[in-house]
């Protein structure tokens, strides 16, 4: 009996690791490291919506915009139409939503904070106020004041 244990134990001392570089070599070929190709129908269709032109932007040749400059002008729109509370709302959720945009969140607070003093008055404007990306909302009312 203990023979038989021990031939087990040696066919999968063998066996175990190359199960396991193969199936973590598979694992890995399914991973997109690479970038979709330029011509991919998705990529150039989110691309063409990002990069058409709209009120805020002159009419002519479409051009790349980063996501951070698309979301910051959403919501400075947004603060137009309704108010700095909703903005911030909105930042916030987009934040969560892409966590990548967290390191924008200052910047676009910020201007947002400038935003809602030209919309608001200083003094009016720092009372939507919220701890999103800290005090750049306030910061951004501040340097304006």
């Amino acid at each position: 009996m203990n023979h038989a244990a021990r031939r087990i134990g040696r066919s999968l001392a063998l066996v175990l690791p190359v199960v396991l570089v193969l199936s973590g070599t598979l694992a890995v070929t399914h991973v997109p490291w690479a970038p979709a190709p330029a011509d991919s129908p998705v990529l150039a269709s989110s691309a063409h919506k990002a990069s058409a032109p709209d009120a805020s932007t002159p009419a002519g040749p479409a051009t790349h915009r980063a996501p951070k400059d698309v979301l910051r002008d959403r919501l400075i729109a947004e603060l137009q139409e309704q108010d700095p509370g909703v903005a911030l709302t909105s930042l916030q959720r987009a934040i969560t939503r892409k966590p990548s945009l967290a390191r924008h969140c200052v910047s676009i607070a910020r201007a947002l904070g400038k935003a809602a003093v030209h919309k608001y008055g200083a003094q009016r404007a720092q009372r939507f106020s919220r701890p999103v990306c800290d005090t750049s909302f306030a910061s951004g009312v501040a340097q304006l004041s």
